[in-house]
Formats: structure tokens, sequence, C-alpha cells
């Protein structure tokens, strides 16, 4: 199997994949810590925090039905740059919030950089088995969420630093210039036959809905796929809780302000990029009843170490406790993706990817919302703890699924890729 070094040397594409994600991705923290110091600045709400975190996933969920059919019909590469160009403008113009006394702007702002998010995220999901060839794959998929945490890291921490020493204006700039290199980066990836999935004749009328609902009907079909989607909701229903926890814990529960915020996200970045490098390594040794019960103890470990990070009165020790949630969840994330990847059709991997998304995002605007009501009433210590509980209900419900014989292994994915039959000029 392909050593991560050895992948972003030899594979020109998916070296130039990956180099748009890290620029992107620590200017999206830019954007994400700026803007909920920013808010905790002008209101001192978690009900408002959870206005702009749903003001964010609503755009989303209902992109992902449009992102999933598109991206099976059309030239996948020119999406994602197109979805590029329209979020550095987007992103820039979070500037005119600084000065707006009122939050309606951010609302309006979030909503627009995240209905474009799934079109290249789920893009970028549907083009590595396109970039990268069977031996790469589970490398190239360890790599790309392992780069997502590790940019996670170092984004918020920069990030925290950034908004309190130099102001917010500088985090938003930054961030729309990051969307700039992704879209120029993503400009110089090139295969034989294009990022265009080819279709039947009688396919080529388009029925967004009816293509929709095929994807749906497909993803149904797949126990490993429903599988893995279900258990996507059981961490939705605590993860989405935990988007506004990280602005209560830094502001109110332990008083750092901004910094608080970053050190918290990153943290959780550090937690996710060791278990990311465990993920890799147990994807190359286990087998498929391996990779089952290795997600099961790992959603267990994640829903335990976070419950304890609710409880902690120490700030070093709720630090630790988030990182190593964080591990036991990454662990999970990179073995699922990988079976995905392998296993889903390559005409229906943009609906597959962009529904999973849009069902993550579904579940989280429950979790974000009943946070937000929650903390007018309950402390930021019991909402945490409670989210955490349902990381640990998932590891069981995901379980029972595995001995129960529920999630049988699916034949591997016919191969229709070009990386498959050829991928010339791997080097430069």
């Amino acid at each position: 199997m392909t050593s991560l070094l050895g992948l972003l040397r030899q594979n020109r594409n998916y070296r130039y994949t990956w180099m748009g994600q890290v620029v992107s991705e620590i200017g999206d923290y830019f954007n994400n810590i700026a803007v909920f110091a920013l808010v905790m600045e002008k209101s001192g709400s978690g009900l408002v925090v959870s206005g702009v975190m749903l003001a964010r996933a609503i755009p989303a969920v209902a992109a992902g039905p449009i992102a999933g059919v598109l991206l099976d019909r059309l030239d996948r590469k020119r999406i994602m740059i197109a979805s590029d160009i329209i979020r550095a403008v987007v992103a820039l113009a979070f500037v005119l919030t600084i000065h707006e006394p009122r939050s309606w702007l951010l609302y309006v702002l979030s909503a627009a950089l995240m209905f474009a998010s799934p079109f290249f995220t789920s893009g970028r999901a549907a083009i590595l088995p396109t970039i990268a060839n069977a031996e790469e794959l589970h490398t190239a998929n360890s790599l790309t969420q392992t780069t997502s945490w590790a940019t996670l890291t170092a984004g918020t921490l920069l990030a925290g630093f950034s908004a309190a020493r130099f102001g917010y204006a500088w985090a938003f700039i930054l961030n729309s210039l990051s969307f700039v290199f992704s879209a120029a980066c993503i400009s110089r990836i090139a295969v034989p036959g294009g990022f265009r999935v080819a279709r039947k004749a009688a396919a080529a009328m388009v029925r967004p809905w009816h293509e929709y609902r095929e994807g749906l009907a497909y993803m149904r079909s797949a126990p490993l796929v429903m599988g893995i989607a279900m258990i996507s909701v059981g961490w939705a229903m605590g993860g989405g809780a935990a988007q506004i926890l990280f602005a209560l814990f830094g502001e109110q529960v332990f008083h750092r302000g901004a910094a608080g915020i970053g050190a918290l996200w990153g943290f959780a970045g550090i937690g996710l990029l060791a278990g990311g490098a465990i993920g890799h390594l147990a994807g190359k040794r286990a087998g498929f009843g391996g990779y089952k019960r290795t997600v099961t103890i790992s959603y267990l470990a994640h829903g335990a170490a976070y419950m304890l990070f609710s409880q902690m009165q120490s700030y070093a020790a709720a630090l630790v406790c988030m990182m190593f949630s964080r591990v036991g969840m990454a662990v999970a994330s990179v073995l699922n993706n990988t079976q995905l990847l392998r296993h889903t059709p390559v005409d229906f991997r943009g609906r597959v990817f962009a529904t999973m998304e849009s069902l993550r995002w579904s579940v989280m605007i429950g979790s974000m919302a009943a946070a937000g009501i929650a903390s007018q009433f309950a402390s930021a210590r019991t909402i945490a703890l409670v989210a955490g509980a349902f990381g640990s209900l998932t590891a069981l419900a995901w379980a029972w699924a595995d001995l129960t014989g529920r999630l049988p292994e699916p034949a591997a994915a016919d191969s229709e890729e070009p990386a498959a039959r050829a991928r010339p000029n791997l080097e430069g």
C-alpha cells in the first residue's frame, strides 16, 4: 500500500488537490473562529451562536440533493472550481459584518457560504477514486481526512491568536484568498476522459428529483452504506451541540475568550490528527470484521471521553479529554469513508457523499437548535454530558447491527474511472 509521502510525491493530481485543501481549510477556521468570537462579543448569547450555526446548517442541507445530482451529471472539476470562486466572494464580504451592530448580515453570509460548500466537499470525495488508483485509495482517503484535522489544529490555534491580536478583518480576507488558491490548484488536475461521469443515452434527459431518488434507493439497497449513514446520524445528534458548546466552554465556562475557543478547537484537532494516523494503520491491517469492531470501540471511546470533558473543572484536563474524544471519532471516520469509496459505484458517488453530508447537517440542525435553547435553561456542562452520551449510544447501535448480521461486506464497486486504467503524468 502506498505511503503518505509516496502518494504526494508520485501522484500529481492528488498533490494539487491536497495543496488546495490545506490552504482553504486553514482559511475556513480563520472564518469560523472570527465569526464565533464576533457573535459572542456582540451578544454573549448561546442562542445567537445557535442561530448562526443554523444559518450555516440549513443551506448545507438544502444544497446537498442539488450538489449530488449535478456532481453525478456534470463535470465535477468545474463544479468544484465554481464553488471556490463563489465562496471567495462571500468570504470577503464578511468584513462588512465587523461594524454592523446587528447579526442579520452574519446570518445571510453564513448561509451563502455554506450553500456553496457541498458542491466542493462532496465533489472532492467523489473524484478521489478518479485521481487515486486502488492501491492508493485508502492512503489518499486517510491523508485527506487527516489533513482536514491537521488544518483544524493549525487553523483554529492560529485563528484564535490572530483574531485576538490583529482583529477580525484579516481573518476574513485570508479566508477569501484561500478559496482563490484552492480554485487555482483544482484547475491544474487532469485525467484522461475528464471528470464527467459517462452516462447511458437513456439517462441524457435531466430529471433531478428522479435521479436523487435513484441515489436514495441505492443507499437503501446497500446495508453497509445505510449503516454508515445511520452512525453519522448518531454522531450528529451530539456533534451539532458540540459546535455551540466549544464557544460556550471557551467563553463562559473557562472565561478565556477567542483564545479559549481556538484552544478547544485546536486540541480537538490534535486528537483528530492522532486518530487519523491510527485509522490509517488500522485500515491497512484489519479485515472487514476487524473494521466493524474497531468502529464500535472508537465510538465508545469518543462518547466516554466527551462525557468526562463535560465535567472537568481543570481547563488543562478538559483539553486532554476533548483530544481523546476526537481520537475515537477520527478512527471511525477514516475507516468508514474508505469503505464508502471502495464500495460505492462511480455513477452514485456524488449523490451518496452529498446525501451523507446533508443527512449529518439535518440532524445537526436539530442538535444545535436544542443546545441553543437548552443553554437558556441548563448549564453548558449538562448539555455536553448529554451530547457525549449520544456518542456512546451510537456505538451500541452499530455493535448490535454487526452482531445480528445486518452489516455484510458488499462487493467492491466496478471501476469505471480513468485512474483504474491509466494515470499518466504522475511525476512533476
